[in-house]
């Protein structure tokens, strides 16, 4: 039996797996660590409006998508009841998290894509009393907000049926932003409540439960604290690496003209900029400078620019990228995310996405249409996009910094070309 396993490939062997609940006695002493760890140094303080440890039964928590450490903030608060966790599939080929996922009985997921291994072993979960955690938005924030649950969301809280609790963590992406893997550590609050009950999932449609989780869970960090004004220790760099998030300028319209370092972010073309305080507040460089109030506002000007751009005839964004795959044997060591396995070019136009180049020695070319692809994941910063194709996974690693322009592109075509996954209803 040893010998067949060791020919079989990652993916078999993952899906070969029967979650079961986590053992109880590791994950609290694991659980009990993290919180000694990090709970004091990001300064971490717990609201609990309804507690769902205090819940008979299974139950199913969700929770906003802050950063990358956010099952420290879910799950530590939840201590002693145990969680299933739902991570993205790719994670598990990661040397550094396949031992822990396998020991805490972590359910893999093929982000914005159906998979049915998911939805099998969730319900193996709850049929055996379990609880499970997940972050609907399937990938953590881009941007210090949020952006709508993946598609399926309602489907998925309708057919189990089991309450529903959530937690809305403000300021994690502050400690953690995704255009760097710096960490600052400065406050992080975590507010638990009760979203729905079974009778109310019952007579809601999958649609009203989307809407109704889209608005509690949203949360904006940087109009937070520009409130609030907590002080994060960035050490000076609180803006470094910036513009790959915001890559237009707000005074010339240039797109990719903005550079940033240390604490500043500025254009090259007309020199428009804006100095990060410790609080993340723009400061305009000069009295000529055009600075939106907010990180959060300049974002969503920026995807206005994009949403007119996706109307232009025959528009279309080509990039030069290497390609990234997941090893068929090994496992990915020193943080890698995928193995280099080819290069080429990535189109994103109306029809979709189209890659053109190669993959292991070979020309290798393959499509996605627009209204299958909502959107991407992306494992660590934003130098780097993945999607599924046919089931497998693909990174694609630019030569430029415009990951985040791909993102925005897509998206807006998605919605243009009226796919499932739209903007948010209410009024952010």
């Amino acid at each position: 039996m040893e010998k067949d396993k060791k020919t079989l490939s990652n993916e078999e062997i993952l899906y070969l797996r029967k979650i079961k609940n986590p053992p109880k006695f590791i994950y609290n002493v694991l659980g009990n660590i993290w919180k000694l760890l990090f709970m004091k140094k990001y300064g971490v303080k717990v609201t609990y409006k309804q507690d769902p440890r205090l819940e008979k039964g299974s139950h199913l928590f969700i929770s906003n998508h802050a950063s990358r450490n956010d099952y420290i903030f879910t799950g530590v608060p939840l201590l002693p009841n145990t969680y299933n966790f739902v991570a993205g599939y790719n994670e598990f080929y990661r040397s550094h998290l396949r031992g822990v996922f396998n020991l805490l009985q972590v359910i893999p997921k093929k982000n914005f894509t159906p998979d049915l291994y998911t939805l099998k072993e969730v319900s193996r979960v709850i049929k055996n009393g379990g609880n499970i955690v997940l972050f609907p938005e399937g990938m953590n924030s881009i941007a210090g907000m949020n952006q709508p649950v993946a598609i399926g969301t309602g489907k998925f809280i309708k057919h189990f049926k089991i309450p529903v609790y959530y937690s809305v963590i403000k300021g994690g992406y502050l400690s953690f932003p995704k255009y760097t893997n710096n960490e600052y550590p400065g406050r992080i609050e975590v507010v638990i409540d009760k979203m729905f009950s079974v009778e109310d999932i019952e007579k809601l449609s999958p649609e009203e439960i989307e809407d109704i989780i889209n608005k509690k869970l949203y949360h904006d960090d940087y109009k937070w604290n520009k409130i609030y004004k907590n002080v994060y220790k960035t050490g000076g760099k609180s803006a470094e690496g910036l513009s790959d998030v915001l890559f237009w300028c707000p005074k010339c319209g240039n797109q990719h003209s903005m550079v940033s370092k240390g604490n500043t972010i500025w254009c090259t073309e007309c020199a428009n900029g804006a100095t990060v305080d410790d609080t993340y507040a723009l400061t305009p460089l000069d009295e000529n400078s055009v600075i939106p109030p907010t990180q959060s506002d300049w974002f969503n000007m920026q995807r206005e620019v994009i949403k007119q751009d996706v109307k232009r005839e025959n528009y279309s964004f080509t990039a030069n990228v290497k390609l990234g795959t997941l090893p068929d044997k090994k496992l990915l060591k020193n943080y890698k995310t995928a193995e280099i396995t080819g290069e080429g070019t990535v189109t994103i136009d109306k029809t979709g996405l189209t890659y053109n180049g190669t993959n292991k020695g070979e020309p290798f070319t393959f499509k996605i249409s627009s209204l299958e692809l909502p959107t991407y994941g992306m494992c660590t910063d934003v130098s780097r996009f993945y999607t599924f194709y046919k089931g497998k996974f693909y990174e694609f690693y630019p030569e430029t910094h415009c990951v985040e322009k791909i993102l925005l592109l897509t998206e807006e075509f998605h919605r243009l070309n009226g796919g499932k996954w739209q903007d948010f209803k209410f009024e952010k």
